[in-house]
């Protein structure tokens, strides 16, 4: 009886003890949640940022400076917003939001230079965050994955290419309710694509400008001959040391002068080319290397066009040579649709419409905005055209769709008194037309065997050869001056 007494006792005391400890760890609870809560705070983690980075303005953008940003640290931004000036490899563009949000951190400054596509250049958070803590990423993160260098790419086993398998169009990836950013949604409905061939690599499924410019360049890729495999690389042989050149001797190549100081005879100074410069050198190698130019030349009375100038000027309407030699060449261009093409990697393309190229110089190299559907304007609505693109040109404020897509290109060296040239073809297009300044001459007249003063203008024609041939560019030329010496053709046609 005792020894019960005795275990009931310590039994009690066993399960206040027990009720005490656990009130104690519940006690406790509260304490632990706050440390959690702080640790996981954005004072500890930081707020998870929204990733802005250097995108793709044209197909043929590599890299771009950032000219000015437009929006402040701390600022709101909507979608659609402009963030930023970029100077791409042809103009100036303003670079838009895709998001809605707060201007937390920009990591290029205006002046950056030769930024790639792909590199972090500013952070944003969403709204309702703190966007002085954002977490800003490593510098690594920031960057582009760079290529792996050259010793490992040549250590490394050459490996079979493996069969190649045929291109198959995009499938829609979407099935629920698109989001498009502004510029996306023009991109795709100005060239009537799909949006949900699309994939979207923006905040919560968004299509951004870039996957739109990715969707339109996405084609199938020509079939690439098997690589042959690298013979292995000899291996050095020593050569004997060259002799100095004996005093006084002319060196091959100029030494590099010294900034700073006065250049010596015989030294260079390396002047550091531009994005425009270096796209411009591209495609002028590219044309002249890979499409046979083929050229015919042309002399076209421009007393007509005189004529009609002098009395449009009286009437108060302003127009120019060159805006008839673009009318011309668009209402040619519209009754030989045969010229009016472009060369893809598969062969011709024949175009429905006529958009006008026109060769334009600037401070930064030459640009060539697009008069489009111009065999439809008249002269005067061509001059108000040209007119404003140059301009803009000049001011690098182009955008995209202002200078991508022209079918034919003019280029008009007649202010500088330039009589005749040939020009490079501007690919894919077939033909461009050099024109050159109007000169007095004295021609017989085969009606009455007399002779007359003519204003002749002399116009080149540059002709890709695998498009236009011979034949088809005489004929071409000859409807030209017929529409260019008879001004009224052109409005009946």
């Amino acid at each position: 009886m005792a020894a019960s007494l005795r275990l009931g006792r310590q039994g009690i005391l066993f399960g206040l003890k027990l009720s005490h400890f656990n009130k104690c760890l519940w006690a406790t609870q509260p304490w632990q949640e706050h440390v959690r809560h702080f640790f996981r705070s954005p004072w500890i983690l930081g707020v998870s940022p929204l990733k802005v980075q250097m995108p793709a303005l044209s197909p043929t953008m590599e890299e771009g400076n950032i000219v000015k940003w437009l929006k402040k640290e701390g600022e709101a931004v909507a979608a659609g917003d402009a963030l930023c000036e970029i100077e791409t490899d042809k103009a100036v563009v303003t670079m838009e939001s895709n998001d809605d949000g707060i201007m937390a951190k920009i990591l290029m400054e205006e002046g950056s230079r030769n930024v790639r596509l792909g590199t972090l250049i500013a952070l944003m958070v969403e709204e309702g965050q703190d966007w002085k803590q954002v977490e800003i990423p490593p510098p690594d993160a920031a960057a582009p994955s760079a290529a792996p260098p050259a010793a490992d790419a040549a250590a490394a086993p050459v490996v079979p290419p493996a069969a190649p398998s045929l291109a198959q169009p995009p499938k829609p990836v979407t099935s629920g309710p698109l989001r498009l950013s502004p510029a996306a949604r023009h991109i795709l409905d100005t060239h009537g694509v799909d949006p949900k061939l699309a994939t979207p690599t923006g905040p919560r499924g968004l299509i951004t400008k870039e996957d739109a410019l990715n969707l339109l360049k996405m084609s199938p890729a020509p079939k690439a001959a098997p690589a042959m495999a690298a013979p292995a690389a000899p291996s050095p042989v020593p050569t004997p040391l060259a002799a100095p050149p004996p005093p006084g001797s002319r060196p091959n190549i100029p030494p590099l002068s010294v900034p700073g100081k006065p250049g010596a005879p015989g030294t260079f100074t390396e002047i550091p080319a531009t994005n425009v410069r270096r796209v411009i050198a591209q495609r002028l190698t590219q044309s002249k290397t890979t499409i046979p130019h083929a050229y015919a030349s042309v002399d076209c009375d421009m007393a007509a066009v005189m004529n009609l100038r002098k009395n449009l000027a009286n009437e108060q309407i302003k127009v120019s040579v060159n805006d008839f030699i673009i009318k011309a060449a668009a209402v040619t261009l519209k009754e030989m649709p045969e010229v009016n093409v472009t060369w893809s990697g598969d062969g011709p393309r024949a175009l429905d419409s006529v958009h006008i190229s026109i060769a334009v110089a600037t401070d930064k190299g030459l640009i060539t905005p697009i008069i489009k559907d111009a065999a439809n304007k008249g002269v005067q609505e061509i001059s108000a055209n040209a007119k404003a693109l140059a301009q803009k040109a000049r001011d690098g404020k182009l955008l995209p769709e202002e200078y991508q897509g022209g079918s034919f290109s003019i280029s008009n060296l007649g202010m500088f008194g330039i009589s005749g040239f040939s020009a490079v073809i501007n690919p894919p297009q077939a033909c461009i037309l050099a024109v050159g300044t109007s000169r007095a001459e004295l021609r017989l007249c085969e009606d009455d065997q007399t002779l007359r003063t003519q204003q002749l203008m002399t116009v080149t024609l540059s002709s890709d050869g695998r498009l236009v041939d011979d034949e088809l560019a005489s004929r071409f030329l000859d409807k030209f001056r017929a529409n260019l010496e008879q001004p009224q053709r052109m409005a009946l046609a």
